[in-house]
């Protein structure tokens, strides 16, 4: 069987490599991940939804995949793309190989790609739509199929993502607070966080109004993160907007961009992303520098900010913002993950700093 397929970005540039897992065409923006590890978390993270994901590591799959270390309940990503796949994992704490696991989802995996290459060009020439095929066509006609598919701007891809029903997360031993989580492809991990810090969470629809969450009884918001361009998902936006003031907010990832326009503010799509378990992120009120994990394609735009709107955090590779706070509200957001999963663990900071935030609505009030 004929395994060979083309990696077709809507420039008309190719790239050539080989099946490793499922079949067909896929359609998506491609994107890569600088991450040495955790693809497993990489593949369930919700935030991939439309797009291929390319790990810049050049050997994958050789710890498997296990049981453990889902974010989620699904696969959301088109394609996962590397250099090199193994199937021989070694791991004590494997189930499964990565192809397994893939060819359960109607994941489709392709390996043999010039990765270094390929992410050099995206990072020149910025994501591009792009169409993984091995269809015996002319490349002529396969840039067609690309420049007819959907882009990422404009597109409410959190609408696709999220959980179709309210639902509780598993209740700490000691509850302290009650916590709604608005969800836009949550991952566990932020739910097991705010559980470890004594927080009853329920997750509820991105398009929950804003008051079945003010009559619920909740000492907080968080927004979650997500996929896809913020500005369309407008009931999450008049939401979160109708909730300020009357519940302190925390927001991360699509979160952050979402809090930003409740506050009047915009965004926009960035060149190339930031995707990776490595960026370097300043907090300004102190100067220390945390390495961060990362998953987004827009960017709050900080010349859109008003004079209520601090800027908290900066990120150290491009200068753009990575942090906001009301200056009177008791709101504040980061556009990383501070929940990592893949990732380091110096963000951990800000699920106290929420803690603290509804500590002081409770006292206040």
């Amino acid at each position: 069987m004929d395994r060979s397929i083309k990696l077709v970005l809507e420039d008309g540039k190719v790239f050539e490599g080989r099946i490793f897992s499922a079949s067909g065409e896929r359609y998506g923006e491609l994107v890569f991940n600088t991450a040495m590890s955790g693809y497993q978390e990489v593949l369930t993270d919700p935030s991939y939804a439309k797009q291929m994901v390319m790990m810049t590591y050049p050997l994958i799959g050789n710890y498997g995949v296990n049981e453990e270390d889902v974010e989620s309940n699904s696969l959301f990503l088109e394609a996962l793309i590397v250099r090199e796949y193994t199937d021989e994992y070694s791991n004590f704490r494997a189930t499964g190989s990565l192809k397994e696991y893939l060819d359960h989802y109607n994941v489709l995996g392709v390996e043999g790609f010039d990765t270094r290459a390929i992410t050099r060009y995206v990072r020149e020439k910025g994501s591009q739509r792009a169409l993984l095929s091995n269809e015996k066509v002319s490349e002529k006609a396969l840039i067609e199929k690309v420049k007819a598919s959907q882009g990422m701007a404009g597109l409410n891809v959190a609408s696709q993502v999220t959980c179709s029903t309210a639902y509780d997360w598993k209740v700490p031993e000691k509850p302290k607070y009650k916590v709604a989580v608005l969800d836009f492809g949550v991952k566990w991990n932020i739910l097991r966080q705010l559980q470890a810090h004594g927080c009853e969470c329920k997750v509820f629809p991105a398009d929950t109004p804003a008051q079945t969450i003010l009559d619920g009884g909740f000492d907080g918001l968080f927004l979650s993160n997500g996929p896809g361009d913020p500005e369309p998902v407008t009931e999450a936006i008049n939401t979160v907007e109708s909730a300020l003031g009357k519940l302190p907010i925390f927001g991360i990832c699509l979160g952050h961009q979402i809090l930003t326009h409740a506050l009047g503010g915009k965004t926009y799509k960035l060149k190339f992303g930031h995707h990776g378990a490595n960026h370097p992120v300043k907090q300004l009120s102190t100067g220390k520098v945390e390495i961060t994990s990362q998953n987004h394609g827009f960017c709050a735009d900080e010349d859109s900010f008003g004079d209520d709107i601090e800027v908290t955090h900066r990120n150290l590779y491009d200068g753009t913002n990575e942090g906001i706070r009301h200056k009177t509200l008791p709101a504040f957001s980061v556009q990383y993950h501070p929940e990592a999963s893949p990732g380091p663990h110096d963000s951990h900071y800000l699920f106290q700093d929420f803690i603290r935030l509804m500590e002081t609505s409770q006292n206040d009030s």
